[in-house]
């Protein structure tokens, strides 16, 4: 019977462990969402690439960034490790002064025009869509832009997608 009883015990105990874990993750993501800076940012859909079935867009995530300089590489791309902001509701990417994992990218456009410089951020980030949702159809001239938290580390976290027509501003509901 003891040793019934150990067994059940240490289930209940990695039952437990595992339920904490999945807990104190939903509560850091909450925390951020709430007290973190939020911001729309205007994307671009990319070709998926993740080895998961599912429904969800590849989303990069464009960003000024003023004081990075081009550099040019052999093939023609920069990328350059950056830390990012918010700054006049608009999500800006400033040269990292610690180690980055996240990037921009001029995609070879060459010498930046007058104005604040435009990149995209890499990595792309990930939009999960519920199973039985529309997507987010876009007609020529249609902008599809993303609503992020900015956490203190690591990408953006997506919160939801909107679509712009012009000046018309369509939140997409998943609901």
């Amino acid at each position: 019977m003891t040793l019934k009883m150990n067994s059940i015990t240490k289930a209940v105990v990695v039952v437990v462990l595992h339920m904490t874990i999945v807990a104190s993750l939903g509560a850091k993501l909450l925390y951020d969402r709430a007290h973190r800076p939020r911001v729309w940012v205007k994307t671009a859909s990319v070709d998926p690439d993740l080895p998961i079935r599912g429904r969800y867009l590849t989303l990069s995530l464009q960003v000024l960034a003023p004081d990075v300089k081009e550099e040019l590489s052999k093939d023609g791309y920069t990328w350059t490790p950056v830390d990012l902001s918010v700054e006049n509701n608009q999500l800006v990417a400033h040269r990292a002064t610690s180690n980055s994992n996240l990037t921009v990218n001029n995609w070879g456009r060459g010498t930046v025009q007058a104005g604040p410089a435009v990149y995209s951020l890499s990595p792309p980030i990930t939009f999960f869509l519920p199973e039985h949702a529309e997507g987010p159809w876009l007609k020529r001239g249609d902008e599809l832009w993303a609503e992020v938290t900015i956490p203190r580390k690591g990408p953006p976290r997506p919160i939801q997608l909107a679509v712009k027509s012009g000046s018309q501003w369509r939140p997409i509901s998943y609901r």
